[in-house]
């Protein structure tokens, strides 16, 4: 069983030398006053998603041109991540404003090569399924 993610959850990503904050946007948990659910939905790059510290991914075309200007060392530049579908796989009973929750299971592909997972629910509430 996987717990429910709210605003605040800490995320790593595979490419990223830092962890980054999940930003979700949904409606407030209410075994948690003020903290607000998140759901597959909650994807967007630097609303929902923030920077993962640096990037390492040649995938990622600043790295790619730095990595090349620097003779082929690999040079990680600031992390900007785009990940445009939405997390996968998301709660199959548990709904919110019509979207799958987020569990802690949950992962993410960035374009750059990345798989952004959950380090930290940020809650401790349980999905069912």
């Amino acid at each position: 069983m996987s717990l429910l993610c709210c605003t605040g959850a800490s995320l790593s990503c595979s490419m990223g030398t830092a962890p980054a904050t999940l930003n979700a946007l949904g409606p407030t948990v209410a075994t948690r006053p003020g903290t607000l659910a998140a759901t597959v939905a909650d994807h967007v790059p630097m609303l929902h998603i923030t920077p993962f510290g640096l990037c390492r991914s040649l995938a990622n075309p600043a790295v790619a041109a730095a990595t090349t200007a620097a003779a082929g060392t690999l040079t990680p530049m600031p992390c900007i991540p785009l990940t445009p579908a939405p997390w996968t796989p998301g709660s199959a009973k548990v709904r919110i404003a019509g979207q799958p929750a987020l569990g802690d299971d949950g992962m993410l592909v960035c374009m750059w090569a990345g798989q952004i997972r959950v380090a930290a629910a940020g809650s401790t509430v349980e999905l069912a399924g």
